[in-house]
């Protein structure tokens, strides 16, 4: 039976659950650093289930799927520091400004979430003060640590995209998303295209703004930093063994992509 567990003032998390964020190889020699939004579908215990099903948290609905397994990868094979978000997007979603509709969305996709319907302010700030602020404060603090140590550093976010979303069948395998810097993503898409075994999106099924997006607008745009964002498509990274196939391939496309972009900004 789903349940909406009722908050009784003081925490969100308890002292025996996860902190909201997870870094990995905090001091990695990569140029690269990968960030997460979405890598968890946990819901802290004060929040019971949000009114929703196992089967519902399980769903696209609550993370990325797969785009976890994915990072870490990416983190081992190139020494990397990585960030993960320990908490469901359903909780708050850490890619999105809080001012907008689906910060805390009532529904997602066109599934209810109860426990998200009629908050108080108090409520809304408690999820924004526990897992938003202090996992976006944690990359603030990976990147001024960089800056400060003048390290290059390419910024890359890793999603996952659902194959049908309100009944249209995606058909993109990958897409990569960008705003006003395209240049990494322009060189990865050209090297993937290159193969010609992949239907890849360009800025499609989503594309960046400052109203849809949060990561990539402060942490790469902001401090003018290359970056890009990886949306793979969810049957594709399941099993361990796609996860490590989409892992190895993207990076050697990232390998190649750091290669060039060096040589077309020296």
């Amino acid at each position: 039976m789903a349940e909406r567990a009722s908050q009784s003032g003081g925490a969100l998390l308890a002292a025996s659950e996860p902190a909201p964020v997870r870094i990995e190889r905090p001091d990695g020699s990569s140029p690269f650093v990968f960030i997460c939004d979405h890598a968890s579908r946990r819901i802290p215990q004060s929040l019971g289930t949000l009114g929703l099903s196992e089967m519902e948290l399980t769903r696209h609905i609550a993370w990325d799927i797969g785009a976890a397994a994915v990072t870490e990868q990416f983190s081992e094979r190139f020494n990397a520091t990585a960030a993960f978000q320990n908490y469901s997007r359903l909780v708050v979603d850490c890619n999105r400004c809080l001012d907008v509709f689906n910060s805390i969305s009532p529904v997602s996709e066109d599934t209810p979430v109860p426990g998200n319907t009629d908050l108080g302010e108090a409520e809304r700030q408690l999820r924004v003060d526990e897992v938003f602020t202090p996992y976006h404060d944690a990359i603030s603090k990976i990147l001024d640590d960089r800056t400060g140590q003048d390290r290059e550093t390419f910024l890359v976010s890793v999603h996952s995209f659902t194959p049908v979303f309100k009944g249209f069948q995606r058909p993109w395998d990958f897409a990569v998303v960008y705003n006003r810097d395209p240049r990494l993503s322009h060189i990865i898409l050209d090297l993937l295209a290159a193969d010609g075994d992949l239907h890849l999106g360009d800025n499609e099924p989503y594309f960046l703004s400052d109203e849809t997006d949060y990561t990539l607008p402060v942490h790469g745009e902001r401090r003018h930093l290359p970056h890009t964002q990886f949306e793979i498509r969810q049957d594709l990274i399941e099993t361990p063994e796609q996860q490590t196939k989409w892992a190895v391939r993207l990076g050697e496309a990232l390998d190649k992509a750091l290669e060039i972009f060096r040589n077309n900004n020296r």
